[in-house]
């Protein structure tokens, strides 16, 4: 359990991760679910900062199929200038010529 968690919060990961388990989900997928719920009512409370992940995406999906999202945070993890005013299209051509 994170230590910023309550015990109501922890209660709440056993038995959303209990619940998936019984209906066939695997334990990890479980448990992401379960600490992705409780994390997301924590941040609706405003006991945790609301933020959200960032990822450059799956390395083995094609750049086409990632989010503008995820080409824009590869583009940053590759120091290409000039990616916030780049399109998709952009960002798909500036990420292969740099890679």
């Amino acid at each position: 359990m994170p230590s910023e968690w309550s015990d109501k919060d922890e209660r709440q990961y056993e038995e959303i991760k209990k619940d998936k388990m019984q209906r066939g989900t695997d334990e990890d997928r479980a448990e992401e679910i379960a600490a992705r719920t409780v994390n997301k009512r924590r941040r609706k409370e405003g006991r945790t900062e609301n933020e959200t992940t960032k990822g450059s995406g799956n390395p083995n999906t094609r750049l086409e199929d990632r989010t503008k999202d995820e080409l824009d945070q590869r583009a940053q993890e590759l120091d290409i200038e000039g990616r916030s005013k780049m399109n998709k299209d952009e960002l798909i051509s500036a990420i292969r010529q740099r890679q």
